[in-house]
């Protein structure tokens, strides 16, 4: 029977019936953001996730954004189509060895990308994502020593920008790190008008030939701001569905990977694990449902707030 129903109609059913909210990341799937009652980066999914009034939050996004929605609305049911749906960023930042680097360095104030899981939030004195990073280095006194974790190229991005001496945790994500300097080179030697716009999770070399860096909504804003231009788009190739239906007079290019795949650019293959099916399926029977314990959910709740009460 599920092949043949109108998933749109009946996830629009559901949502009703169910009083639900479909969160999406600008990553997911285009006929998932079609659907999300919001579409955004991690510090705007936060954000709604903070003020929603549903009383089910179905996650299209990836393990560790449905855990913060979980930690920020402890009493509501939050999904996510595939539990399996995890992060390499997250899971280059173990629980175990983080705690035994924090303890070794006592004196520092501990902040952590969003991009982790709620037991590293749990050790954290504040989380940042990558829209407020730099606000929230900022907002830590200069003799206070710092510990950025768990990814470093963002960390050096942060150090490069502030002047700011961090310790960082040797944590990556797979898909800013696939991004290929010869074949971006190339492909803009091809283009030489278009410029390169890039996340602060890719490698510094990429950072370096970028007119603009910023988080997933800060480049579709700065797109926004010059609507006639022409860009390369060093980020997850998800977000030129969303870039695109917003600025429709844009040209827009997803910037070249090391791998040849099918879109020939970078893809993150956890985002894309949702589906339209597994929406249906976990807002028809409310599951899997994302559960943490009370005691993580305690500590790692305040440092999320710290996040949002800064990011005001």
């Amino acid at each position: 029977m599920s092949e043949t129903i109108d998933l749109v109609k009946e996830i629009n059913r559901l949502k009703k019936e169910k009083n639900a909210v479909i969160l999406a990341h600008y990553y997911q799937v285009p006929e998932i953001q079609d659907i999300a009652d919001y579409v955004g980066d991690s510090l705007g999914l936060s954000q709604k996730a903070a003020e929603t009034d549903a009383d089910i939050i179905v996650f299209a996004g990836v393990h560790f954004m449905a855990e913060t929605a979980k930690i920020l609305n402890p009493d509501k049911t939050v999904v996510l189509p595939d539990l399996k749906a995890g992060c390499s960023l997250a899971d280059s930042c173990p629980p175990d060895s983080f705690e035994a680097f924090t303890k070794a360095h006592p004196d520092h104030v501990v902040i952590t990308y969003v991009n982790c899981s709620a037991e590293i939030k749990a050790l954290s004195d504040i989380v940042c994502t990558s829209s407020n990073a730099l606000k929230i280095v900022q907002s830590i006194p200069e003799e206070t020593p710092i510990i950025f974790a768990p990814d470093k190229n963002l960390g050096r991005y942060i150090m490069r920008e502030t002047g700011r001496d961090m310790l960082l945790w040797d944590g990556s994500c797979v898909v800013h790190e696939a991004f290929s300097i010869d074949k971006l080179i190339e492909l803009h030697k091809k283009h030489p008008d278009y410029k390169i716009i890039a996340h602060p999770e890719s490698e510094t070399h990429i950072l370096d030939t970028a007119a603009y860096i910023g988080s997933t909504s800060g480049m579709i804003n700065f797109v926004k701001q010059h609507p006639t231009e022409k860009f390369i788009v060093a980020t997850e190739a998800g977000i030129l569905h969303k870039m695109q239906e917003e600025i429709p007079t844009a040209d827009l290019i997803p910037a070249p990977a090391v791998e040849d795949n099918t879109c020939a650019c970078s893809e993150c293959h956890f985002m894309k694990m949702n589906t339209m099916q597994k929406l249906y399926d976990c807002l028809l029977n409310e599951s899997p449902q994302i559960h943490v314990s009370e005691n993580i959910i305690e500590r790692a709740l305040l440092p999320i707030e710290r996040m949002l009460e800064l990011s005001k």
